[in-house]
């Protein structure tokens, strides 16, 4: 099968930075959303996805508009839920809690929120129904997600890679079984 590049994008900043907002639907600042469409400048794709949060959606939506491509928003690549977290500043929950769900966020997930085994099934399906040159504006757990189950990175390892607003990491896709990839640009 042809490889293709799938590009991923985390949305831009917004109000409330350093809260837990996975499944919040809360907006990206213009700023964050002209970063967004800065970066992606020069970028090859044919097809467009985004979370069906605004916050992803409306950065995507203007890009769809400047280059006449079609929009496909995806509740799949929807941040990680953060359940009765959500909203919160990790500062104003238990330190115990917070070090347990960094530690091990599949045995320890936020109250009534997702655990990391279901957001990279999630991620993982969407992934496997891209097949050709893709450009996805998602969120940080997403990506980190898509990373997991592309290349079998454990949580830990997810959670150490810096993702700021508007990131773009480039990876070439090799379709088929097994399918195979390669990173091939980080842009922070």
């Amino acid at each position: 099968m042809t490889p293709f590049t799938l590009h991923l994008m985390r949305h831009g900043a917004v109000e409330g930075e350093g809260r837990l907002i996975g499944s919040s639907d809360v907006p990206s600042i213009p700023a964050g959303d002209a970063l967004c469409l800065a970066r992606a400048e020069g970028l090859a794709f044919t097809h467009l996805l985004s979370s069906d949060l605004i916050r992803a959606r409306r950065p995507a939506g203007m890009l769809a508009a400047a280059r006449g491509v079609t929009l496909t928003p995806d509740p799949a690549w929807r941040e990680l839920d953060f359940g009765s977290w959500e909203g919160l500043a990790p500062a104003e929950l238990p330190a115990d809690a917070m070090a347990a769900f960094w530690a091990d966020p599949d045995r320890s997930p936020p109250p009534g929120g997702e655990r990391w085994s279901a957001l990279v099934a999630r991620v993982g399906a969407a992934l496997d129904r891209i097949d050709r040159d893709t450009l996805v504006i998602t969120h940080g757990g997403a990506i980190r997600a898509a990373l997991a189950h592309l290349f079998g990175f454990s949580a830990g390892q997810c959670w150490a890679l810096d993702l700021p607003y508007s990131a773009l990491l480039s990876l070439r896709i090799w379709p088929g079984e097994p399918r195979s990839a390669q990173i091939t640009g980080l842009l922070t």
